[in-house]
């Protein structure tokens, strides 16, 4: 086997070349129309009223936590899978991360380990929950949703995995990961290796237009440009004794901001590929279907149950006794898999604030078995069928 087969790949179509060749020769680098654009097309995507394109999924979990008020003291809860930036943010705000254990059957986090920790503390000890819909499957966020009410929690989406995923609640609907209706907030990521590849980029949804106009001056250094918005006077504004409105070159930094923006070129790459987010998921279940099929009756191999409704497959993980063995020798194939997560509470940074092995059993039984395998749209037949072709006669041997 000589072609290298990695776990995650970008698929750039002469669309997506042609539709960043435009923008790269239009009149706007950043700042302009196609910005707006994706916000709204991808608004519309998962069902959200509002969303805010940014730098980066990091730049959005950030700007989140600042939005929703996080400040030194203030108490969060996790899950220990998932990518270090979900904790980071609170962290960055001087926020403590608490991290609760997650479900061995689903990898998500355990809303009864979740509820444990708020039930043994003080009413206010907690101020918000990030769920993770890790490898792209949706958590149930109507019960969370039910939970954060119990203890007047705000919720945080990390959908970094699962644009195009979904749960369907209790009365049979499906639910968007990242439509508003039970976080307060949704993040994505366009990664290369997420469905959605802008190089680097990130996107927050929300239903609160509040949250959402915070956003967009947090973004930008915290600067309005907004009549309606303005704290200092007209006269002031003018530079002069009496005007009837401000000038139009006015402007006005209200909180400590950032410089999060996307530019237009990365926006009109989004809108491209956001084209063929439908046919890319559906292929992923395809291939998730396909390995499902392999491993189903091998007891030395775990992997989850089905294709799972509403799973939008950015990673397809199995667990095995000898991981490390079966790692090396997919690499020594050419078959480039990859972990996740390291959990985040043993990582040397969270050590070093009181975490330690033993903290969540599950989290740690996990990661001492997970490995992820070659997952995305334009995965073929042929590399697919050397993949598990490659486990077997690793077992075999």
């Amino acid at each position: 086997m000589s072609k290298a087969i990695p776990y995650g790949r970008q698929n750039i179509t002469q669309e997506d070349v042609s539709a960043v060749t435009e923008a790269l020769q239009a009149d706007y680098l950043t700042q302009g129309p196609r910005i707006k654009k994706f916000e709204e097309e991808f608004a519309s995507y998962v069902g959200s009223k509002y969303a805010v394109a940014v730098s980066n999924g990091t730049a959005a979990l950030h700007l989140n936590a600042l939005a929703l008020g996080v400040k030194p003291g203030h108490k969060v809860i996790t899950t220990p899978i998932t990518f270090a930036a979900s904790a980071n943010c609170v962290r960055y705000c001087g926020g403590d991360v608490v991290f609760a254990d997650i479900d061995p059957e689903t990898y998500l986090l355990d809303i009864q380990s979740v509820r444990s920790l708020l039930e043994k503390s003080p009413s206010g000890t907690y101020k918000g929950i990030i769920p993770v819909d890790f490898a792209g499957r949706a958590v149930d966020l109507e019960a969370f949703r039910e939970l954060a009410d119990e203890f007047n929690l705000w919720i945080i989406q990390d959908s970094c995995h699962s644009p195009g995923g979904y749960f369907v609640d209790s009365k049979g609907v499906e639910q968007n990961c990242g439509n508003g209706n039970f976080a307060d907030l949704a993040i994505f990521s366009f990664h290369p290796v997420k469905h959605i590849a802008c190089g680097e980029g990130g996107m927050i949804t929300t239903n609160d237009k509040s949250l959402f106009q915070k956003l967009l001056s947090l973004r930008t250094h915290g600067i309005v440009k907004n009549d309606d918005l303005y704290t200092n006077s007209l006269e002031f504004a003018s530079a002069k004794a009496s005007s009837e409105h401000y000038p139009l070159w006015y402007m006005e930094m209200q909180m400590l901001g950032y410089n999060y923006r996307i530019t237009d070129f990365q926006a009109a790459l989004g809108s491209s590929q956001l084209l063929r987010a439908n046919i890319g998921v559906a292929k992923r279940r395809e291939i998730a279907e396909r390995y499902f099929n392999y491993f189903e009756g091998k007891d030395y191999i775990k992997s989850q149950s089905g294709v799972i409704e509403g799973h939008a497959y950015h990673l397809y993980v199995i667990e095995v006794e000898d991981r490390l063995g079966l790692y090396n020798y997919l690499r020594e194939n050419n078959i480039y898999a990859q972990i996740h997560y390291i959990p985040c509470h043993l990582m040397p940074y969270y050590r070093d604030l009181g975490w330690k092995e033993g903290d969540m059993p599950n989290a740690e039984a996990y990661y001492r078995r997970c490995i992820s395998l070659p997952m995305f749209p334009t995965l073929t037949l042929k590399e697919q069928k050397d993949v598990i072709d490659c486990i077997e006669g690793f077992y075999n041997a």
